[in-house]
């Protein structure tokens, strides 16, 4: 298992990014691979927990062995609740148990390191700049961009629902009198990723699902510019492998 004694961040900037790293992983799971997770926790299986690593890799596994751990436990057992709860109410349990997860594991390593009181506050800002797992996977991140949008750019965000894919170019360079680019790079720079939560980028590719009408990074839902070309009308995986459950 990754993780433990052969991975020790020791600086705020280190631990910020094993952070990113796990949580990624995490949101893999209970987003893009979510039938794939579904299917790993049969409630018939013994105690089961959801790691995420730093790599972005997330694993479905047996707590560890050792007591006490090397790190932090995840939540054990997800795997029971599983048939007794709605699916997206089930998700959303395991994404709050696994945001607690994350800022024990954070944490933990500042302890370890001895963190003073201004990294600490450091370490805590940087990570309360991104949206928990649990916001990412109930839609409540998405739900706040669109609240802080404001009424000047509704043209842009219609243009932007209405089209199947699209590549969001760079801000050209403006006239002086032209404020428009600015102004809509500004507005999708808000826009969330539904895979991996981070924010817009100019230069990246992005393709919005038809069904849930979240946006993606190409990259993170494996959908290149040219086949979304030919793509008529995009699910993205979560809405593809979505079925009723009991």
């Amino acid at each position: 298992m990754e993780g433990g004694a052969q991975y020790n961040p020791r600086t705020v900037g280190e631990v910020f990014r094993d952070f990113k790293g796990r949580r990624a992983g995490m949101i893999k799971a209970l987003t893009t691979d979510v039938e794939d997770f579904y299917q790993q926790c049969d409630p018939e299986k013994e105690n089961l927990c959801l790691y995420g690593f730093p790599s972005e890799q997330w694993e479905v596994n047996l707590p560890a062995e050792e007591v006490p751990p090397e790190l932090p436990e995840p939540a054990l057992g997800i795997n029971f609740a599983r048939d007794g709860m709605q699916e997206k109410d089930w998700l959303a349990l395991v994404a709050v148990h696994s945001d607690a997860w994350l800022l024990s594991v954070s944490f933990y390593f500042g302890a370890r390191f001895g963190f003073d009181k201004a990294d600490r506050k450091r370490l805590f800002n940087m990570m309360n700049e991104l949206p928990t797992i649990y916001e990412v996977v109930t839609g409540v991140a998405k739900r706040q961009v669109k609240d802080n949008s404001t009424v000047s750019n509704h043209s842009s965000n219609k243009s932007k629902s209405n089209s199947k894919a699209g590549k969001y170019s760079k801000p050209q360079v403006k006239d002086e009198d032209d404020g428009f680019d600015e102004e809509e790079d500004d507005e999708h720079g808000n826009t969330l990723c539904g895979a991996c939560g981070e924010n817009y980028a100019s230069d990246e590719f992005w393709i919005c699902c038809d069904i849930c009408e979240r946006w993606f990074h190409g990259k993170c839902v494996k959908i290149t510019p040219a086949r979304a070309e030919h793509i008529k009308q995009y699910k993205c995986p979560s809405c593809n492998n979505k079925r009723i459950r009991p």
